[in-house]
């Protein structure tokens, strides 16, 4: 084992989209695990678009990150030392302790993950809060039925993905839109939407969402805000319902984000437009977890994951969600599963 641990802090506050000022690489002492507490080896970095809203000082449902502090972040680690009743040295455990090689944990902090039910990957994505992040937003805001029309922006991303799937099993009719001819080609083929548009090659948005719509939108869950969703905003029927997941259009705008009013279309529409965190469901993510897994296991649902290797690589993959390119949850591999 090593005798340093590297961390990756927030060394600025960056205005519009990040560069290599706003990260700084440090190593320290890793320390050793007291009564109660477990050493952790990092094996997976979670990279989430949210990072960017904890970057900026400002209130928010999440406290932003502190300069010259670890950027905190989902991961999966690998006990290597336990002084603590419920771990083991070799368990596999999730937490939230963010950018680093190796972290000393109260045994408060973590939670041991099932290794058997899916690639241990899967908990920071489809079994973890992404998935429960599609669920709950899709289900319990959106609340399709069968024969609508759900629409998805972002859809070939980690969040959007799980959604499309979960409204083709309530039986809806799903059209996505992604940023590429891969993204257009991995939503209609091996996800089975039922459309796909390439927002970057189109002529017309709304000329392809007219087409792909031909009886409105009943359902928009809305990953990107700006002019995509002005463009599917303009198709949505009466009582239509809309999820505000994320708005990744304009985390890195340096000025205000400026668009058409949306509240004379709600309101001749009668339509829900409403914003919402996972953790807005704590309190039911059993429920979620367990729908998640069974229909995983009987091939309802499929994932694909980005992965990038290499802790050095963790400012550039997530730099990356802002570019497109990723397909499915972006993650970086840090270390390998001892045997």
């Amino acid at each position: 084992m090593d005798n340093k641990k590297k961390q990756i802090l927030l060394a600025e506050r960056p205005i519009g989209t990040p560069d290599n000022n706003t990260f700084q690489f440090v190593e320290t002492g890793i320390g050793q695990p007291e009564n109660g507490e477990v050493l952790l080896r990092t094996l997976y970095v979670s990279v989430d678009p949210y990072m960017r809203g904890r970057m900026i000082d400002t209130p928010s449902y999440v406290a932003p990150y502190e300069l010259n502090k670890v950027i905190e972040g989902g991961v999966i680690g690998e006990v290597i030392e336990s002084k603590s009743d419920h771990f083991t040295q070799g368990d596999v455990v999730i937490g939230g302790y963010g950018w680093q090689t190796y972290y000393t944990a109260k045994e408060t902090e973590v939670r041991k993950i099932d290794k058997d039910i899916a690639p241990i990957s899967t908990h920071l994505g489809i079994l973890g809060m992404t998935g429960l992040t599609a669920y709950f937003g899709l289900l319990e805001i959106g609340k399709p039925k069968e024969g609508e029309t759900v629409v998805i922006s972002g859809a070939a991303g980690a969040v959007g993905s799980v959604v499309g799937q979960i409204a083709k099993i309530k039986g809806a009719r799903v059209i996505g839109i992604a940023g590429s001819d891969e993204k257009i080609q991995y939503l209609t083929e091996e996800l089975h939407f039922d459309e796909a548009i390439n927002y970057k090659t189109t002529s017309s948005l709304k000329k392809d969402l007219t087409k792909a719509c031909p009886n409105g939108v009943d359902v928009y869950f809305d990953n990107v805000g700006g002019e995509i969703s002005d463009a599917v905003l303009a198709h949505i029927n009466k009582f239509a319902r809309i999820p505000i997941c994320g708005a990744i259009s304009s985390y890195n705008l340096e000025g205000h984000d400026l668009g058409p009013r949306v509240q004379s279309t709600l309101i001749k529409k009668s339509a829900l437009m409403q914003g919402f965190t996972v953790g807005d469901f704590a309190n039911q993510f059993p429920e979620g977890s367990v729908s998640l897994a069974k229909w995983l296991q009987e091939g309802k649902l499929q994932y694909q994951e980005t992965i990038k290797e290499g802790f050095e690589n963790i400012p550039d993959a997530f730099l990356d969600l802002f570019k497109g390119n990723n397909i499915g949850k972006l993650l970086v591999k840090v270390a390998d599963q001892s045997s």
